[in-house]
């Protein structure tokens, strides 16, 4: 039986970040069969807030087949063509 990843993914140290705006650990995830990129910074909350002092995880996802440079399955199509069909 194959392994099933639906609803899980996984995280890992960027070792490639050169600065701060870089995410801090990178991964993906699977999300009721749909495939995402991960990315995650580790912030700590500012003083006055809830959560004043404690580190948390600040996430963005991106969908696999819509990242930046991704072309949609049908993209190399066309929409101009002549609809005058002879059959």
């Amino acid at each position: 039986m194959a392994y099933d990843n639906t609803n899980s993914g996984m995280l890992m140290r960027n070792e490639r970040r050169q600065s701060d705006n870089h995410p801090e650990f990178t991964g993906s995830i699977n999300v009721e069969g749909v495939d995402y990129w991960v990315s995650a910074w580790v912030n700590e909350g500012k003083p006055g807030s809830k959560i004043e002092g404690k580190k948390y995880f600040s996430l963005r996802v991106n969908r696999k087949d819509k990242a930046a440079g991704a072309k949609s399955p049908t993209s190399h199509f066309s929409d101009d063509y002549d609809a005058d069909v002879p059959f």
